[in-house]
């Protein structure tokens, strides 16, 4: 997963593809009954890898979704990252065993960021770290608590830990569709060396024009959901603009 990648976003639950708002269970929105369908569709439209978090598996602290996840796994050839419930080595083997191509902690990272440490050495290029904060601070159990570690003192601990990229999410502005919090996306990718990509908010053709923007160029990508589903994203313009960045 190289330059600059937009990641359709699949969010599980009850094997459905759901979209939360500010993290909400209970403010859940079914777009597809059928998770591989919808990642065949994302595929078809010319995007490059997916981004799938099993919603259920955060809260629960293990995977929910695996039945879902398996079916979109068979059912598209881009690469996939996961998020959602990954609190141990065991399970980390397992998902990228079925050929998950990246496995997203988040939880974790903060309670037990030895295991972060141990899984990178173990899973080269396959870790990323998932740092959700609200107003600055990191959240953790599927966004239920905020912890006081800051988001940039949370990825300046895996600095040196071999760690393939930070996800990092602005909850605030997850799934309502109000832009993609830059100045606290950018202020954190240029805190620290590992790739950074931006999650919660995307809107509109704006942020994909800010995304790939020259203040924007240290970010590694970022990831769309409820734009995508609700049309107010075109994909094809999108990815155009994406790929265009890439080349220049």
């Amino acid at each position: 997963m190289g330059a600059v990648i937009l990641y359709p976003a699949i969010d599980l639950k009850n094997g459905q593809c759901v979209r939360l708002r500010q993290g909400d269970m209970d403010l859940a929105t079914v777009f597809n009954d059928d998770p591989g369908a919808q990642a065949r569709n994302f595929e078809a439209q010319g995007f490059e890898a997916l981004h799938i978090v099993d919603l259920d598996g955060a809260f629960a602290g293990r995977p929910m979704n695996a039945a879902a996840v398996d079916a979109v796994l068979a059912a598209i050839r881009m690469p996939v990252q996961l998020g959602g419930g990954i609190r141990d080595l065991k399970t980390v083997a397992a998902w990228l065993d079925k050929g998950v191509a990246r496995v997203i902690i988040g939880t974790a990272a903060v309670r037990d960021p030895g295991f972060v440490r141990a899984a990178a050495v173990a899973f080269p290029g396959q870790i990323a770290v998932g740092i959700d904060a609200r107003d600055g601070f990191v959240a953790v159990e599927g966004w239920a608590e905020t912890s006081s570690l800051s988001a940039v003192d949370l990825g300046r601990r895996f600095e040196d830990a071999g760690v393939a990229a930070i996800i990092y999410t602005d909850i605030a502005r997850d799934g309502m569709l109000s832009g993609v919090n830059w100045e606290a996306t950018i202020a954190l990718a240029e805190a620290v060396a590992i790739p950074v990509i931006a999650s919660g908010g995307l809107a509109s053709m704006d942020d994909i024009r800010r995304l790939v923007a020259p203040e924007s160029a240290q970010l590694a990508g970022a990831i769309t959901g409820r734009a995508l589903y609700d049309g107010r994203l075109d994909p094809t313009e999108a990815l155009r603009l994406v790929k265009a960045a890439r080349a220049a």
